[in-house]
C-alpha cells in the first residue's frame, strides 16, 4: 500500500502517532488520487486554563460585576481575553466554590455556570469543575450547622452539582487539599470541623463516593498544593481503602520561583508510581520580582502592588516552554492547567498571568502558543490521496478532520487507532 505522507516534530514519540487513513467518498468507495485537507482540531492531552473570567461573560452581565475569588476578570475585559484564550487553550476549570456558588442556603448559582459550560462546550472546550469539596471559601451558614448536619448538606451538595451538570462538566475535583483540611487555621468554617471528627480518608471517601454514585462516568480527582510526603502517605492510605481515584492533582504555583527540569521531574516520578494518571492542575510562573524563599504559606505575602517586569516576563516565557515540555515528556501526565490567562485578578495579585493588565499578550503567551498550537500541532495541510484512496497521517494523540470539497469526516489518532483508519466523507 502506497500513501501520502504527513509528518509532524519527532520528539515527544510516545505522544504521537502515524496512521493509514483511508478517505472514503459519501458512496463509501476509496477517493483515489485527490486533493484532501487534513487538519488537526484538538489533543488528546489537556492544555487547559481557568475559565472563572468569563462566566459573567456568558451571562451577558453588566461590566460593573465583581471577578470572583482567586482569579477572574471583569467582564468588560473578558470579551478582550475570549479569543486569546481559545487561540491557545482546550479545557476550562469552571468554579464551583461553595461560599460563591451559594452564599444563601438554597440558591445555587446553577443557572450562570451552566450558561458559562454551555459557552465553552458550544466552542468544543472540554470541562471541569472545582472543587466539589474544600475547606475555605465555604458558605457561612455552616457554622450554624452541627458536624453530622455540615455532613449532609455536604453530600448532598455534591450529589446536586454532579446531577445538575452530567453530560456537560464530567471532570472534577472532587476534594481539594486535604492534606491540610483537618487542621487548618486561617478561620473557621464547616468542612474543617468535619474533617477533624471524621478523618482525612472517610472525607475522601465521602466526595468520592457520593459523585461517583451520581455519575459513575465522571473523572473525579485528588487535588492537592502539598507535595511532601504527607501527600503521598495519604494517596497511599486512600487506594489501600480501595476508593478508586481517576487522576492525581498536583498544583504548581511557582510564585517562589521555576522548579526547574529535575525537580519537575522528580515529583512527576514520585506521583507516578501509584499509577492514576497525573493532573497538573494548577500552575503559575511569574513575569515579575520572586516571591521570598521563607514565605512558608504563600497566602502571607503581601504588597501594595506587584509588577510585571520586561526582563520576568522574558523569564517567564523560557520557563514556562520548558515547562510544558517537562510534563509532556513524562508520559503519567495527561493534562495541565494554567491557573489565570490575565494579570487583571490573578492570585495573590501575583503577575502570574500570561496577558498583562492593559490586555495585551505577554511573550509567555506567544511562545506557549507556539508550542501547542504551533509544533504541537497540525495546521490545515493538503495531501493528495494514493490510487486506493490513502495517506499517511503522523501527528500528536488527538482529534483530526479530514475535509474534500463540502464533505469532511473526523478521525482519532492515537496509540490504539487501528492501522488502516477508514474516514468516510459526508
Amino acid at each position: 500500500m502506497h500513501a501520502s505522507h504527513l509528518t509532524a516534530d519527532p520528539a515527544l514519540t510516545h505522544r504521537r502517532a502515524s496512521r493509514v487513513v483511508r478517505v472514503l467518498g459519501p458512496d463509501g468507495r476509496p477517493l483515489p488520487d485527490a486533493d484532501v485537507v487534513v487538519e488537526q482540531t484538538q489533543h488528546a492531552f489537556g492544555f487547559g486554563c481557568t475559565g472563572f473570567d468569563f462566566v459573567a461573560l456568558a451571562n451577558g452581565e453588566a461590566d460593573t460585576a465583581e471577578p470572583p475569588p482567586f482569579g477572574g476578570a471583569t467582564p468588560s475585559s473578558a470579551a478582550q481575553l475570549a479569543d486569546l484564550w481559545l487561540g491557545l487553550f482546550d479545557t476550562a476549570t469552571l468554579p464551583f466554590y461553595w461560599g460563591g456558588f451559594e452564599p444563601v442556603r438554597g440558591r445555587p448559582d446553577t443557572a450562570r455556570l451552566r450558561a458559562a459550560a454551555q459557552w465553552f462546550a458550544a466552542r468544543g472546550v472540554r470541562l471541569k469543575g472545582h472543587p466539589l469539596v474544600w475547606h475555605t471559601v465555604q458558605p457561612s451558614w455552616l457554622l450554624d450547622l452541627s458536624v453530622d448536619e455540615v455532613e449532609a448538606v455536604q453530600r448532598a451538595r455534591i450529589r446536586r452539582e454532579v446531577g445538575d451538570f452530567a453530560g456537560l462538566i464530567d471532570t472534577w475535583d472532587a476534594i481539594n487539599e486535604v492534606v491540610i483540611m483537618p487542621v487548618f487555621d486561617k478561620e473557621d468554617n464547616g468542612i474543617t470541623r468535619l474533617a477533624w471528627v471524621r478523618g482525612r480518608v472517610a472525607m475522601i471517601r465521602m466526595a468520592f463516593d457520593e459523585a461517583r454514585a451520581t455519575n459513575p462516568r465522571a473523572t473525579l480527582l485528588l487535588n492537592d498544593f502539598d507535595m511532601s510526603s504527607a501527600y503521598e502517605c495519604l494517596i497511599e492510605a486512600v487506594l489501600e481503602a480501595g476508593i478508586p481515584v481517576d487522576g492525581l492533582g498536583l498544583q504548581s504555583h511557582m510564585h517562589q520561583g521555576y522548579w526547574g527540569e529535575e525537580r519537575t521531574l522528580r515529583t512527576l516520578e514520585r506521583f507516578s508510581r501509584f499509577g492514576p494518571p497525573l493532573h497538573l492542575t494548577e500552575t503559575t510562573l511569574l513575569s515579575g520580582e520572586i516571591m521570598p524563599a521563607d514565605i512558608d504559606d504563600l497566602n502571607d505575602y503581601v504588597v501594595d502592588t506587584w509588577p510585571s517586569t520586561p526582563e520576568g516576563e522574558e523569564r517567564q516565557a523560557d520557563e514556562l516552554v520548558r515547562h510544558y515540555r517537562t510534563l509532556l515528556s513524562h508520559p503519567a501526565v495527561v493534562s495541565t492547567t494554567y491557573w489565570g490567562l490575565p494579570d487583571e485578578g490573578a492570585w495573590l495579585g501575583a503577575p502570574a498571568g500570561l496577558v498583562r493588565r492593559d490586555g495585551t499578550p505577554k511573550p509567555a503567551y506567544d511562545a506557549l502558543r507556539a508550542l501547542v498550537r504551533g509544533e504541537w500541532w497540525l495546521a490545515p495541510t493538503t495531501v493528495r490521496t494514493d490510487s486506493g484512496g490513502c495517506l499517511s497521517v503522523e501527528g500528536f494523540h488527538g482529534e483530526y478532520t479530514v475535509r474534500a470539497g463540502g464533505a469532511a469526516a473526523g478521525f482519532t489518532l492515537d496509540a490504539a487507532s487501528a492501522d488502516v483508519v477508514d474516514v468516510r466523507l459526508v
